[in-house]
């Protein structure tokens, strides 16, 4: 089994962060033309992906093999047919459970088996912006820039407090660095389209933006 996977060295830690079964060749590239040069392989993981014409045209060229793409905010609807959609962000993928959509059972299967071979099991999410865990620790980073909007305390001290408190790997304010800020406001924003509940804070958005 030959798997070819677009991505960073820290995206590359936390795929492989509950190992790699044996017999499996892993291909590593760093730019998206690079998955071309391996058409033996048996599918490929985009982890850096953008839903832009060239990097779609490249992939689609892939297909019928499995092409997984990082596409947290991204829908299968606004995806070329065959996409199966990954929620890669940065501390989401090292977990043994993938956030996964995918456009029918075939391709269920496929992405059971090939997650498999790094020892995660894909959770089948409906195909909305943010997946279930992005969607909800967007929310609590949102809701931690009001409070420090309304001067309710410090970055620092929000952040002791909630991995204190709820016991999270990261307090909202360290957690939205490794994410990206402007990762978040755009998801934010396109929640916000169906929910004024996700509009983004105004401190946010500024931070964002800088």
């Amino acid at each position: 089994m030959k798997i070819v996977v677009l991505a960073d060295e820290s995206l590359q830690m936390e795929l492989l962060a509950q190992g790699l079964r044996e017999n499996v060749l892993t291909e590593w590239v760093n730019e998206p033309e690079a998955l071309l040069n391996y058409p033996d392989a048996d599918a490929y993981i985009d982890l850096l992906f953008q839903n832009d014409t060239l990097r779609n045209s490249i992939l689609q060229q892939l297909y019928p093999k499995p092409v997984f793409v990082n596409a947290v905010i991204t829908t299968l609807r606004q995806l070329p047919e065959g996409f199966i959609r990954i929620n890669g962000w940065s501390t989401f993928l090292k977990r043994p459970v993938v956030e996964a959509a995918a456009a029918d059972d075939n391709m269920k299967i496929k992405t059971e088996e090939i997650f498999a071979l790094f020892n995660k099991t894909p959770e089948w999410c409906p195909d909305t912006p943010g997946f279930i865990s992005v969607r909800v620790i967007a929310m609590i980073i949102n809701e931690a820039y009001f409070a420090l909007q309304d001067e309710v305390s410090t970055k620092e001290e929000i952040d002791i407090a909630m991995k204190l408190g709820t016991n999270y790997p990261y307090g909202p304010f360290e957690w939205s660095k490794k994410i990206g800020l402007k990762n978040l406001y755009e998801l934010l924003s396109t929640l916000a389209g169906t929910s004024s509940r996700y509009q983004p804070a105004t401190l946010l958005k500024k931070e964002a933006s800088k």
